[in-house]
Protein backbone atom coordinates (compact mmCIF):
# COMPACT_ATOMS: atom_id res chain seq x y z
CA UNK A 1 0.00 0.00 0.00
CA UNK A 2 1.57 3.34 -1.00
CA UNK A 3 1.99 5.96 1.69
CA UNK A 4 0.16 9.24 1.34
CA UNK A 5 2.53 12.15 1.90
CA UNK A 6 1.84 13.95 5.18
CA UNK A 7 0.18 17.36 4.94
CA UNK A 8 2.14 20.57 5.18
CA UNK A 9 1.90 21.60 8.82
CA UNK A 10 1.50 25.33 9.36
CA UNK A 11 4.15 26.36 11.86
CA UNK A 12 7.00 24.42 10.32
CA UNK A 13 7.14 21.83 13.11
CA UNK A 14 8.69 19.42 10.64
CA UNK A 15 10.62 22.07 8.73
CA UNK A 16 8.59 21.84 5.51
CA UNK A 17 6.53 25.00 5.29
CA UNK A 18 9.23 27.58 5.03
CA UNK A 19 10.08 30.13 7.66
CA UNK A 20 7.80 30.12 10.69
CA UNK A 21 5.94 33.35 11.41
CA UNK A 22 7.56 35.58 14.03
CA UNK A 23 5.94 35.09 17.40
CA UNK A 24 5.15 37.70 19.99
CA UNK A 25 7.87 37.82 22.68
CA UNK A 26 6.78 35.85 25.73
CA UNK A 27 4.17 33.93 23.73
CA UNK A 28 6.43 31.45 21.98
CA UNK A 29 4.99 27.99 22.15
CA UNK A 30 7.10 26.35 19.48
CA UNK A 31 9.47 23.57 20.38
CA UNK A 32 12.05 25.38 18.27
CA UNK A 33 14.11 23.94 15.46
CA UNK A 34 12.89 21.54 12.83
CA UNK A 35 12.20 17.96 13.76
CA UNK A 36 12.29 15.29 11.05
CA UNK A 37 8.98 15.04 9.23
CA UNK A 38 7.00 12.02 10.46
CA UNK A 39 6.50 9.22 7.97
CA UNK A 40 3.25 7.38 7.64
CA UNK A 41 -0.29 7.41 6.35
CA UNK A 42 -2.35 10.58 6.72
CA UNK A 43 -6.08 10.81 7.27
CA UNK A 44 -7.44 14.35 7.07
CA UNK A 45 -10.68 16.26 6.73
CA UNK A 46 -10.89 19.98 5.91
CA UNK A 47 -13.89 22.26 6.36
CA UNK A 48 -14.67 25.93 5.78
CA UNK A 49 -15.83 27.90 8.81
CA UNK A 50 -17.47 31.35 8.67
CA UNK A 51 -15.88 32.66 11.87
CA UNK A 52 -12.56 34.29 12.79
CA UNK A 53 -9.57 32.13 13.74
CA UNK A 54 -9.74 33.57 17.28
CA UNK A 55 -13.25 32.18 17.81
CA UNK A 56 -12.27 28.74 16.51
CA UNK A 57 -9.12 28.71 18.64
CA UNK A 58 -11.09 29.68 21.76
CA UNK A 59 -13.22 26.55 21.27
CA UNK A 60 -10.23 24.27 20.61
CA UNK A 61 -8.22 25.67 23.53
CA UNK A 62 -11.01 25.05 26.08
CA UNK A 63 -10.45 21.30 26.58
CA UNK A 64 -12.90 21.07 29.46
CA UNK A 65 -15.76 22.14 27.13
CA UNK A 66 -15.02 19.54 24.43
CA UNK A 67 -17.48 17.06 25.96
CA UNK A 68 -20.33 19.48 25.25
CA UNK A 69 -19.78 19.92 21.50
CA UNK A 70 -17.21 17.34 20.32
CA UNK A 71 -18.54 13.92 19.23
CA UNK A 72 -15.02 12.50 18.68
CA UNK A 73 -13.55 13.38 22.08
CA UNK A 74 -16.38 13.00 24.55
CA UNK A 75 -14.18 13.94 27.51
CA UNK A 76 -11.05 16.07 27.58
CA UNK A 77 -8.95 17.31 30.45
CA UNK A 78 -5.57 18.91 30.85
CA UNK A 79 -3.74 22.06 29.92
CA UNK A 80 -2.44 22.93 26.48
CA UNK A 81 1.27 23.51 26.93
CA UNK A 82 4.40 21.98 25.41
CA UNK A 83 5.11 18.36 26.39
CA UNK A 84 2.04 18.27 28.65
CA UNK A 85 -0.15 15.18 28.64
CA UNK A 86 -3.86 15.59 28.05
CA UNK A 87 -6.52 13.03 28.95
CA UNK A 88 -9.08 12.26 26.26
CA UNK A 89 -11.93 9.83 25.76
CA UNK A 90 -11.86 8.92 22.07
CA UNK A 91 -15.23 7.87 20.61
CA UNK A 92 -14.67 6.64 17.06
CA UNK A 93 -17.92 5.99 15.18
CA UNK A 94 -18.97 2.35 15.54
CA UNK A 95 -16.40 1.55 18.24
CA UNK A 96 -16.23 1.45 22.01
CA UNK A 97 -14.88 4.58 23.73
CA UNK A 98 -11.25 4.41 24.82
CA UNK A 99 -9.06 6.51 27.05
CA UNK A 100 -5.92 8.00 25.51
CA UNK A 101 -3.24 10.27 26.91
CA UNK A 102 -1.39 12.07 24.12
CA UNK A 103 1.36 14.63 24.68
CA UNK A 104 1.22 18.16 23.26
CA UNK A 105 3.93 18.62 20.62
CA UNK A 106 3.26 22.20 19.63
CA UNK A 107 0.56 24.83 19.68
CA UNK A 108 0.24 28.27 18.19
CA UNK A 109 -2.73 30.41 19.24
CA UNK A 110 -5.28 30.90 16.46
CA UNK A 111 -3.33 28.52 14.19
CA UNK A 112 -2.70 24.99 15.38
CA UNK A 113 -2.63 22.26 17.98
CA UNK A 114 -0.45 19.16 17.48
CA UNK A 115 -0.12 16.17 19.76
CA UNK A 116 1.57 12.78 19.63
CA UNK A 117 0.47 9.37 20.81
CA UNK A 118 2.19 6.01 20.97
CA UNK A 119 0.06 2.84 20.93
CA UNK A 120 0.68 -0.91 21.04
CA UNK A 121 4.02 -0.55 22.87
CA UNK A 122 5.27 1.91 20.25
CA UNK A 123 4.31 -0.13 17.19
CA UNK A 124 1.87 2.64 16.21
CA UNK A 125 2.94 6.28 16.56
CA UNK A 126 0.66 9.11 15.58
CA UNK A 127 0.85 12.86 15.20
CA UNK A 128 -2.60 14.43 15.50
CA UNK A 129 -3.26 17.97 14.34
CA UNK A 130 -5.98 20.59 14.21
CA UNK A 131 -4.96 23.58 12.12
CA UNK A 132 -6.71 26.85 11.35
CA UNK A 133 -5.93 28.72 8.16
CA UNK A 134 -7.43 32.21 8.10
CA UNK A 135 -8.69 33.18 4.64
CA UNK A 136 -10.33 36.48 5.62
CA UNK A 137 -11.32 38.23 8.85
CA UNK A 138 -14.25 35.87 9.45
CA UNK A 139 -13.46 32.93 7.18
CA UNK A 140 -11.14 30.00 7.85
CA UNK A 141 -10.31 26.49 6.76
CA UNK A 142 -9.91 23.95 9.58
CA UNK A 143 -7.74 20.92 8.83
CA UNK A 144 -8.31 18.02 11.18
CA UNK A 145 -6.00 15.04 10.70
CA UNK A 146 -3.61 12.41 11.93
CA UNK A 147 -0.40 10.88 10.60
CA UNK A 148 -0.10 7.16 11.44
CA UNK A 149 3.45 5.80 11.53
CA UNK A 150 5.45 3.07 13.17
CA UNK A 151 5.68 -0.60 12.26
CA UNK A 152 1.90 -1.13 12.53
CA UNK A 153 0.74 2.32 11.39
CA UNK A 154 -0.47 1.30 7.92
CA UNK A 155 -2.16 -1.83 9.32
CA UNK A 156 -3.97 0.31 11.87
CA UNK A 157 -5.17 2.66 9.13
CA UNK A 158 -6.53 -0.29 7.13
CA UNK A 159 -8.44 -1.46 10.21
CA UNK A 160 -9.85 1.81 11.55
CA UNK A 161 -9.13 4.46 8.89
CA UNK A 162 -12.75 4.81 7.76
CA UNK A 163 -13.93 5.25 11.32
CA UNK A 164 -11.19 7.79 12.02
CA UNK A 165 -12.17 9.81 8.94
CA UNK A 166 -15.86 9.75 9.94
CA UNK A 167 -14.79 10.94 13.39
CA UNK A 168 -12.85 13.85 11.90
CA UNK A 169 -15.85 14.80 9.76
CA UNK A 170 -18.13 14.72 12.81
CA UNK A 171 -15.71 16.79 14.88
CA UNK A 172 -15.24 19.34 12.09
CA UNK A 173 -18.97 19.72 11.51
CA UNK A 174 -19.56 20.20 15.25
CA UNK A 175 -16.66 22.68 15.51
CA UNK A 176 -18.04 24.62 12.52
CA UNK A 177 -21.53 24.78 14.05
CA UNK A 178 -20.17 25.88 17.45
CA UNK A 179 -17.83 28.54 16.01
CA UNK A 180 -20.40 29.99 13.63
CA UNK A 181 -23.04 30.12 16.38
CA UNK A 182 -20.62 31.91 18.74
CA UNK A 183 -19.60 34.33 16.00
CA UNK A 184 -23.24 35.16 15.16
CA UNK A 185 -24.01 35.67 18.86
CA UNK A 186 -20.97 37.95 19.32
CA UNK A 187 -21.98 40.19 16.41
Amino acid sequence: MPFTPPPQLKAGLFGTRGTPKPKTPGKSVSSGGSAPRPKGVTIEHRIGVQAPAEVIWEIIYDLEDWARWNPLYTRAAGVIRLNAPIDLTLQLPGQEPRQIQPTILEWVPNEQLHWKLSLMSGLVKTVRYVEIEALAEASCIVSNGEIFGGMMGSTTVRQIGGSVRRGFIGMNEALKAEAEQRWRAAR
